[in-house]
């Protein structure tokens, strides 16, 4: 890759970050390399308040902002699609209580700084009380991984992330399982190919082992590793171009899972397609899935007119084409049953925590939305000076207020 080429992706990667979360996901997921950061983002209104001040006023996303989704089905017991259950607004000054009433044994409040007074950026839960977090990735320091123990406050280093050379792109991807952790970094070495460079280490700690190299011989076309896990001895991933490919944690060169061309990993073992539109807000994530292991197929139903649909292994949610003035925004199960309403403030776009939780999001608040129990929590940000929290479909939330960091797990919530 030239210098130029590398130039652009770094711009393309800042304009990614900067992609507000309501924007199609599409637009997100492809705009150059998504680091994954663990942290608030300072915006002063998202797209989604946005999109709710056009069509409606401000006053309608406030008036959104407590909205609760109507539980009952939308697909009657013959299988007859029907109107989808509508929210019904609360009053607008009207929040949920704060997320340590409502769901306190999935809150941690720690420190926002390490002892020694270093800023760090939460990646993952190694388990119910180990956090695992990086420094030196905002301040231009040397990088390192710490595991953080939530009950004790006590941090420990546990690896230095071996600097990049030629590039701007610093470690990513970080993933853990079976007692170890990966990551991948782009590195060019004098006179050779650039490369994206898998890394593992052990959880407890101890000197980054290489893994392998991916080529990016053409990172415009193909581009960097979009995900990544460890599953066993082995390290899956997939290109943002489509195809997964797996390599032992032992090291070895990477193959491409037979029959997975032109997929991306969901969650493995399910990988999928988008169905590509010129409009992006039409595209769809994951309506196709395929079980690599045991070759089953899950395909999700889309009804036309919907947009910003985004399916999980399990769920699919988006938005319906507009009654009035306000779109609809909806939650079903992937064959088009138990179809229920999602308040119109919710945050469409990115993943539902473990397929389960949603943010609401107004100017002035950010709620968890429980789409099991119909349960919402306030939690204690103001977009305006907080920012809000990025997405994913796993366990944690975490995000930033004063010089508290705030770890929700939930995996925690009953």
């Amino acid at each position: 890759m030239t210098d130029l080429e590398e130039k652009l992706t770094r711009v393309l990667a800042t304009a990614a970050d900067q992609v507000p979360r309501q924007a199609p996901y599409e637009l997100s997921e492809v705009v150059g390399a998504r680091y994954r950061r663990r942290r608030a983002r300072p915006t002063a209104l998202l797209a989604a308040v946005a999109v709710l001040a056009v069509a409606g006023g401000a006053g309608a996303a406030v008036r959104a902002l407590s909205a609760r989704a109507v539980p009952e089905p939308a697909v009657s017991a013959t299988g007859t699609p029907g109107p989808t259950a509508r929210p019904e607004p609360e009053p607008a000054e009207k929040l949920p209580p704060r997320i340590e009433r409502v769901w306190p044994r999935a809150l941690h409040k720690i420190p926002a700084e390490l002892p020694d007074g270093r800023e760090y950026h939460p990646q993952l839960l190694l388990d119910d009380r180990t956090l695992l977090v990086m420094t030196g990735r905002s301040d231009g320091m040397r990088q390192f991984l710490w595991t953080y123990d939530l009950a004790s406050g006590r941090p420990t280093r546990i690896a230095e992330i071996p600097p990049t050379r030629g590039s701007a792109i610093f470690a990513d991807g970080v993933a853990a399982g079976g007692g170890n952790i990966v990551w991948w970094a782009s590195y060019k070495d004098p006179g050779k190919q650039r490369v994206a460079r898998i890394w593992t280490v052990p959880a407890g700690g101890g000197r980054p082992r290489q893994v392998t190299d991916v080529p990016l011989d053409n990172v415009m076309k193909k581009g960097h590793i979009r995900a990544l896990e460890l599953v066993g001895s082995d390290v899956i991933f997939s290109r943002e171009s489509g195809g997964i490919y797996r390599v032992p944690l032992r090291g070895g060169e990477p193959r491409a899972v037979p029959g997975t061309e032109g997929q991306h990993l969901l969650r493995w073992p399910w990988v999928g397609r988008h169905t590509k539109h010129a409009d992006l807000s039409k595209q769809v994530a994951f309506s196709e899935l395929f079980n690599v292991e045991t070759r089953k197929r899950r395909d999700a139903v889309v009804r036309p007119g919907e947009s910003l649909v985004r399916c999980g292994v399990n769920l699919c949610s988006g938005t319906m084409p507009p009654e009035g003035e306000l779109p609809r925004n909806f939650v079903r199960d992937r064959d088009g049953s138990r179809e229920r309403a999602l308040p119109r403030n919710v945050q469409l776009g990115d993943a539902p925590g473990l397929e389960r939780f949603f943010k609401l999001v107004s100017p002035k608040s950010v709620v968890l939305y429980d789409m099991a129990t119909g349960r919402s929590a306030d939690l204690g940000m103001r977009p305006d000076k907080d920012g809000i929290p990025d997405g994913g479909p796993d366990r944690l939330i975490t995000y930033r207020i004063g010089d508290r960091m705030y770890v929700v797990d939930l995996a925690a919530i009953k």
